[in-house]
C-alpha cells in the first residue's frame, strides 16, 4: 500500500525509480545526486524565488501571502510597529476562523473591521466572514503553477496547483511585508510516487491518512518538501488532489508540490486563471532524498482515531477489532485528561458495531466541491436518523455553496437531515460543533489533537474526534451513526463538472492590492499593542516554570484554540490561557518571574524582592569565571521544558504568549516543526536543545553565561548550570543552526525590536 525507500532514489523520465544504492550499476556515471537534485520541481521553483545567490542558503521572496482573522491583527500590528507603509505583495486577509461573532461581545467583528481597514490602508485583499475558508480562496484566486505562497496557517498548501506553499508563524509574514526574506537551508526533497487509481469509494482523506500513518512517527519527511510524481497523479481530479495535498501538513513536511497536467490546466481555466498554468514535471533525471511509493488502488477507507492524524487504521480492520483498539485509545484518553475527566469508547460498541455521536464535513480538507457532492450522492433519499447522531456540512466557499445549491446537492443533504452551513474553519479547531461530553465525532477536517474539538478536561468535559473521508462519514450517516466504510455503498463517482462563479467574490471581496489609501486603522477595544520586550543580556537566569515529558506537545496544548480565539488580538489577555489545558499553574509561575525581570529592568534590587535569589547568586558566583556576576546585569526569565513541542498550528501565539509573560527560552530534545522554532526565535526566546535527560524540576533555576557572545560567534554548544540546594550541576545546551538575522532578533529581544533598530527608531 505505502512503501518507504531506505535512502535516496533517482527518478528517470518521471516513471522509473532507481534506488541510489543501485545507481552505479543501472545508471550512467553522470548520475550525481548533487547535480540530479536540480531536476526536481522543487529545485526550479526555489531557485526562481531565491535572492541569496546560493542554493544552499536560501533567502526566499513569495508571490502572495494569506492570513485569517486569528492571526492577521497581530501580523499587521507587528509590521506597523516595524515601519511598514504598504503591502508589497498581494496579501489576503480572510475571516474564516473567528467568523462567528457570538462570543466576547464585539471582539470578533472588531477584528474583522480592523482587517478591512488594514486592507484599505496598506493595499490588501479582504474576504468577509462566511465567504470562503482561507485555503479555498487561495486555490480559487491566487495559487498558480511555479508560484510560492506564504501563509500564517499551518495548512497553507497549494501543491496540487503547482504552487509551493508554506505555513509559518506571523513573524515570517512580517518579514515579507518589510521586504525581507524567508531564510532556510535548502530542504530535502522526498518523492511521493503514485501509481494506480483510487477505488471509487476511496476519497482524498483516505489517501492522505495512509501516507500520514506511514511517515509521521519516523519523521521521514519532517521539514522536507513532498514532491508528488508518478502516473497515479493523473488518476485524480485537481479538486481531489487538493484534498490530499492540504493534509501533507500533518506529516510535518515543509511544503509540497505536484506535477501538473491537463486537469490542472482545466481547473485554473475554470477559475478564470488559465494564464497561471504551466506544465511542471521532474527533469529526465531527478534525485530525491527519499521516496514514499503509494499504490492508490490498494488504499482502503481509513480512520485516524483520537488523538492524532497518524493514529491510522483501515475502517474494516477497526470494525474487526473494536474492543482491543478502542481500549488503547481509552488509555491515551486517560493520560490526556490527567484524571480530570473520564472518556470511554468501548461503551459505544452496540451489537458489535461502533456508534458515533456526530459527523462533520468541513474546511479546506472536507468542504471541497467533490467531497460534498459524493456525500450528497450517498445520502440522497436516505436519513441521518432522529437519534443522537448529527451531521453538519460546510462547503468551503460561497462559490462552491452556490453551485451545490444550483445542482440540487444542498437539497439532497438537507432532506436527509444534514445541516448545511457557510464556509467556516471552526470545526477544525474547536470554535464550532463541539461534541457532547464523552462523545465521538467523525470529521473530514484536518486535525484531531486532544481537546482541539473544544472540550475542557479541566472542567470535567471530554470528547474526541476521529478523522475520516466525507464518503465514509456519509455512509455512516446513512447508517444512522453506526461507523460504516464507504465501501459498503455503491453510489460513487457521479460528480458533475464544477461551475465556478467569480461574481460572488466580485460583489463582496475588497480587492485593494496596489491601491493603498493610507487611511487610519479601525481599532476595537480588545485590540492591543504588543508589550515592550527587553534586549538579551550577556548572562541569563532562567526559572523552570513547566516541565512536560509527553513525547509530543502540540501547539493546542501550548495555547488552546477554540474559545481563546477571541483574545488573539490582545497579547496579554490571550497569554492568560498559556498551557491552561496542560499545566494550569504555568501562567502564575511565569508571571512571578516576569515581575522580577521588570523590577530588574527598572533598576530595583531583585534579591531584596525575592530573598531566595541571594542564595542563587551565591551559587552562581561559585562557578569559575562568574565570581563578579551582578543581578542588575543578568536578565531573568521563565523557561519551558518539553520533549518535542510545536506539532500542529503555525500560529505564533504558541510562542508569543510565553514571551509576554516572561518567557526567555525553551529547552527541548527537538522541535516538532520548523515553524514553532521560528516563532520562538522571532519572539526573542532562545531555542535551546538539551543533550540528555533534564536534570531539573519546576522551580529550579538555570544559569546560562555568555549567551550573547555565543550568538555573536554562531556558537552551538553552551554550558548551563542547574542551581539546587545540593549545589551546582552543569548541563549541556545546544543552539542548532540559526541564521544571522535570527541571532540578531533574539539578541534584540524580539522581531519588533530588531526591525526598529535597523530603521533607527
Amino acid at each position: 500500500m505505502v512503501k518507504l525507500y531506505d535512502g535516496g532514489v533517482f527518478l528517470l523520465n518521471g516513471e522509473t525509480l532507481v534506488p541510489a544504492a543501485e545507481a552505479p550499476a543501472r545508471l550512467d556515471a553522470q548520475a550525481d545526486p548533487q547535480e540530479a537534485k536540480k531536476g526536481t520541481m522543487a529545485y526550479s521553483i526555489l531557485q526562481a524565488h531565491n535572492t541569496s545567490g546560493s542554493m544552499e542558503s536560501l533567502r526566499l521572496r513569495f508571490d502572495a501571502m494569506a492570513s485569517h482573522d486569528i492571526t492577521f491583527v497581530g501580523i499587521v500590528q507587528t509590521a506597523k510597529a516595524s515601519g511598514m507603509t504598504e503591502f508589497p505583495l498581494p496579501y489576503v486577509l480572510t475571516n474564516c476562523h473567528n467568523t462567528l461573532c457570538a462570543v466576547g461581545g464585539t471582539i470578533n467583528e472588531d477584528d474583522h473591521m480592523f482587517g478591512l481597514s488594514a486592507a484599505k490602508k496598506y493595499g490588501g485583499v479582504y474576504v468577509p466572514p462566511h465567504m470562503a475558508v482561507i485555503h479555498q480562496y487561495m486555490r480559487e484566486m491566487h495559487a498558480g503553477c511555479g508560484k510560492m505562497v506564504l501563509g500564517s496557517d499551518s495548512h497553507t498548501r497549494y501543491g496540487a496547483l503547482g504552487a509551493m506553499a508554506i505555513g509559518e508563524g506571523g513573524g515570517e509574514l512580517v518579514k515579507q511585508l518589510l521586504r525581507d526574506t524567508y531564510d532556510i537551508q535548502y530542504p530535502g526533497v522526498v518523492a511521493v510516487y503514485l501509481t494506480g487509481k483510487p477505488q471509487p469509494y476511496v476519497g482524498p482523506q483516505d489517501i492522505a491518512l495512509a501516507i500520514i500513518g506511514a511517515v509521521f512517527q519516523n519523521g521521514y519527511v519532517k521539514n522536507k518538501v513532498m514532491e508528488f510524481v508518478g502516473p497515479g497523479v493523473s488518476s485524480m481530479s485537481t479538486d481531489y488532489r487538493n484534498g490530499v495535498d492540504v493534509m501533507t501538513t500533518e506529516t510535518t513536511c515543509l511544503s509540497s508540490i505536484w506535477r501538473t497536467d491537463g486537469d490542472t490546466k482545466a481547473y485554473l481555466e475554470a477559475h478564470g486563471r488559465g494564464a497561471d498554468y504551466q506544465e511542471l514535471n521532474p527533469a529526465g533525471i531527478a534525485y530525491y532524498d527519499g521516496c514514499v511509493q503509494v499504490d492508490l488502488s490498494s488504499i482502503k477507507p481509513m480512520v485516524a482515531l483520537p488523538f492524532h492524524p497518524s493514529n491510522v487504521y483501515e475502517i474494516d480492520a477497526l470494525n474487526e477489532n473494536l474492543p482491543d483498539i478502542l481500549r488503547e485509545v481509552e488509555k491515551e484518553a486517560a493520560r490526556v485528561s490527567g484524571g480530570r475527566a473520564g472518556y470511554t469508547l468501548t461503551d459505544k460498541i452496540v451489537d458489535g458495531r461502533l456508534h458515533v455521536q456526530q459527523g462533520v464535513i468541513a474546511g479546506c480538507a472536507g468542504g471541497n466541491y467533490t467531497n460534498v457532492v459524493e456525500a450528497a450522492n450517498a445520502l440522497r433519499g436516505k436519513s441521518c436518523g432522529a437519534g443522537e447522531f448529527s451531521l453538519a456540512v460546510y462547503p468551503s466557499s460561497q462559490p462552491v455553496f452556490l453551485d451545490l445549491t444550483k445542482k440540487g446537492f444542498v437539497a439532497d443533504l438537507m432532506e436527509a437531515g444534514a445541516v448545511v452551513r457557510t464556509a467556516f474553519c471552526g470545526p477544525c479547531f474547536g470554535a464550532g460543533d463541539t461534541p457532547c461530553h464523552n462523545g465521538l465525532s467523525i470529521r473530514h477536517t484536518t486535525r484531531n489533537f486532544p481537546n482541539r474539538e473544544g472540550s475542557k478536561p479541566g472542567n470535567g468535559q471530554m470528547s474526541a474526534v476521529a478523522l475520516m473521508d466525507a464518503r465514509s462519514i456519509a455512509a455512516t450517516a446513512a447508517n444512522g451513526g453506526i461507523l460504516t466504510s464507504a465501501q459498503a455503498l455503491d453510489c460513487w463517482g457521479s460528480v458533475p463538472e464544477y461551475a465556478f462563479d467569480k461574481g460572488v467574490y466580485d460583489r463582496r471581496v475588497y480587492q485593494g492590492f496596489g491601491k493603498a489609501t493610507g487611511e487610519g486603522l479601525v481599532y476595537g477595544p480588545n485590540i492591543k499593542d504588543w508589550p515592550q520586550m527587553g534586549a538579551l543580556t550577556e548572562n541569563i537566569l532562567l526559572k523552570v516554570c513547566s516541565k512536560i515529558l509527553d513525547p509530543v506537545t502540540t501547539t493546542d496544548e501550548l495555547i488552546p484554540s477554540g474559545e481563546t480565539s477571541s483574545y488573539r488580538s490582545n497579547p496579554l489577555g490571550l497569554a492568560e490561557f498559556t498551557l491552561s489545558r496542560r499545566d494550569p499553574g504555568y501562567v502564575g509561575r511565569s508571571k512571578e518571574v516576569d515581575k522580577l525581570e521588570k523590577a530588574r529592568a527598572a533598576g530595583e534590587d531583585v534579591t531584596a524582592l525575592e530573598p531566595g535569589l541571594q542564595k542563587i547568586y551565591g551559587l552562581i558566583r561559585s562557578i569559575p569565571g562568574q565570581e563578579n556576576t551582578q543581578p542588575a546585569e543578568t536578565e531573568i526569565g521563565s523557561v519551558l521544558y518539553a520533549v518535542k513541542p510545536g506539532d500542529g498550528s503555525a500560529r505564533e501565539q504558541a510562542a508569543s504568549c510565553q514571551r509576554v509573560i516572561g518567557g526567555l527560552a525553551n529547552i527541548t530534545q527537538e522541535y516538532a516543526t520548523k515553524r514553532y522554532r521560528s516563532n520562538v526565535m522571532n519572539w526573542g526566546m532562545l531555542p535551546f536543545q538539551l543533550e540528555g535527560d533534564p536534570a531539573f524540576e519546576v522551580g529550579d533555576y538555570i544559569y546560562v553565561p555568555g549567551v550573547r557572545t555565543a550568538l555573536d560567534k554562531a556558537q552551538s554548544a553552551l554550558t548551563g548550570y542547574v542551581l539546587k540546594d545540593s549545589g551546582v550541576q552543569p548541563i549541556s545546551l545546544c543552539l542548532a543552526a540559526m541564521t544571522e538575522n535570527e541571532r540578531e532578533i533574539v539578541k534584540a529581544g524580539c522581531l519588533i525590536n530588531f526591525n526598529r533598530q535597523r530603521a533607527g527608531r
